[in-house]
């Protein structure tokens, strides 16, 4: 398996956030949980009709966060795949809905459509041939214009190099080509999740976590097996040394910083969302990690209210 598990996000208001990404943007919301390294503020995780890996766009929200500021070593865009031909279709929805959009525009040879979420976080939808399967669709979004999944990312570098190494020396990405100050990679025959921009800026500014921003990247491991042979080659090869695994419920984590800047997780396509909730019912309940049940009241009591 290669290719992008899920981004996670830092949001504001929660409630704000879940209407954003399932009302206008047509997203599942398949868990609705805690960050598990800090229970008192929510976890989203948003994606495709069962949240599958490489649909996947999560979101911290925090309350009083202060914007984040643009710059090296961080996620410049996120960007959905929509079918062929959505493209009109998502325009006229994102400006109905008051978003921030630009104009369409060609892309390494597809239409995209850059736009802002109420965070200001930077986002695109793609038109893609050949997108996933698994559309969530709603009363105003149709098979043919339903996000898909996560295309890809751009990441914000000084230097590519060293990046796009660890992309094709250790995660599995292909070089393929270069338009302007960035270089693709990506993985062949990947439906979602298979593409990564690499924009070289050299003495850009560092970026500043925040509202707006992107914590880190994930990137797909089948099982524990491959999850820990990318953790032995990064050390072997490039002198990276991630974390101990984290059982994060629904895949096992381990992170490290790769060397342009960005946190990056590798997660186990397993066990999934469904360990938990049955998948007509994904989304609709706290769910909380074991360690955390005996505080369940305090916690849904300290939660910000999204009812």
């Amino acid at each position: 398996m290669s290719g992008i598990h899920h981004v996670t996000a830092i949001a504001s208001a929660a409630r704000a956030n879940i209407d954003f990404y399932t009302r206008v943007l047509g997203l599942r919301l398949v868990k609705r949980t805690v960050n598990f390294d800090d229970p008192g503020t929510w976890h989203f995780y948003f994606g495709d009709r069962d949240g599958a890996p490489g649909t996947l766009f999560t979101t911290f929200p925090w309350a009083h966060a202060r914007a984040g500021r643009l710059g090296v070593g961080e996620v410049q865009e996120t960007v959905f795949a929509v079918p062929e031909g959505a493209i009109g279709f998502w325009t006229h929805r994102l400006l109905a809905a008051g978003a921030t959009v630009e104009d369409p525009a060609s892309v390494f040879g597809a239409r995209r459509l850059a736009f802002r979420d109420p965070d200001g976080m930077r986002l695109a939808l793609a038109a893609t041939p050949a997108a996933g399967d698994g559309a969530w669709t709603t009363a105003e979004i149709g098979v043919d214009e339903a996000i898909r999944g996560i295309a890809g990312v751009t990441l914000l570098v000084a230097d590519a190099a060293p990046t796009a190494a660890v992309l094709t020396g250790a995660l599995g990405f292909s070089a393929a080509g270069t338009e302007g100050a960035a270089a693709r990679f990506v993985v062949p025959g990947a439906t979602t999740g298979g593409i990564v921009d690499v924009r070289a800026v050299g003495g850009f500014p560092r970026g500043a976590l925040g509202k707006g921003s992107v914590h880190h990247v994930a990137f797909r491991a089948a099982d524990d097996a491959e999850q820990a042979a990318i953790v032995d080659r990064l050390a072997a090869e490039f002198g990276i040394h991630a974390t101990e695994q984290k059982d994060r419920n629904y895949f096992r984590s381990v992170y490290f910083r790769e060397p342009g800047g960005t946190i990056f997780e590798i997660a186990t396509d397993a066990p999934g969302f469904a360990v938990d909730e049955t998948p007509d019912a994904l989304g609709t309940a706290l769910k909380l990690p074991a360690r955390y049940e005996s505080r369940r009241a305090e916690i849904a009591a300290a939660l910000p209210t999204i009812a």
